[in-house]
């Protein structure tokens, strides 16, 4: 009997006006063509609306290519699309009330090689508000470190920043981009997963010249 799957949106929406990060422009989501307008260029009884969209590429929840940290580092475009698309996962969970800073011990115990590492730390509560903004969980450099060199393909958190945004050389951006590691913030649900036993995929469009995107993120289960 073929395998049966369910799915799992781990993805903010993303409409006209949503802050992601303070200072950054809001997404504007209008129409290019109305319905109405197209009813004078298509037959009767036929019409169509084609969008319009203006929007900075850190907009919900997207991922991180090593080209949003380095000049050299690869684009959207030059990322092979396995390395996008059903990673085994893996959810570790540290409460955001316990602990802001997450450190390499929170990983010690855990197979992250080849693995997309999913931190849930429950943050993604206070999403579109302004407590989202500041004071937000995070990676700590010994845990970026750790998780480089334990083979993680991707690494992915709930929160605001997987860096300490208090520190503006972003340790945990430097660290995994630089080996290719890829990076998806701003994840919510995670606590509809199981630890392990899942498939992830995070895919953005294939951009030149671009090294951060909105994703629809999603977890594949077998029923």
């Amino acid at each position: 009997m073929a395998d049966t799957y369910r799915y799992f949106d781990l993805s903010h929406t993303i409409e006209n006006d949503l802050i992601t990060i303070k200072g950054m422009p809001a997404p504007i989501i209008c129409d290019y063509l109305t319905r109405a307008d197209s009813r004078a260029i298509y037959a009767e009884g036929t019409e169509f609306q084609i969008g319009k969209i203006e929007m900075v590429t850190n907009t919900g929840t997207y991922i991180d290519c090593p080209f949003h940290r380095y000049v050299e580092g690869k684009d959207l475009s030059e990322m092979a699309i396995e390395r996008f698309v059903d990673l085994d996962g893996v959810v570790v969970s540290v409460d955001h009330r316990q602990t802001l800073a997450i450190d390499a011990a929170c990983f010690h115990d855990i197979d992250v090689q080849g693995r997309a590492v999913l931190v849930h730390t429950g943050w993604d509560a206070f999403w579109s508000t302004p407590a989202y903004q500041t004071g937000h969980p995070y990676l700590t450099k010994d845990a970026a470190v750790y998780l480089r060199d334990s083979g993680a393909a991707l690494v992915g958190i709930d929160s605001h920043n997987i860096d300490d945004t208090r520190d503006q050389s972003r340790p945990v951006h430097t660290v995994l981009l630089g080996a290719e590691v890829l990076i998806c913030e701003h994840l919510c649900c995670l606590e509809t997963l199981p630890a392990v036993d899942f498939q992830f995929s995070a895919v953005p469009p294939k951009f030149k010249g671009v090294g951060t995107f909105p994703v629809r993120a999603m977890a594949r289960i077998v029923r």
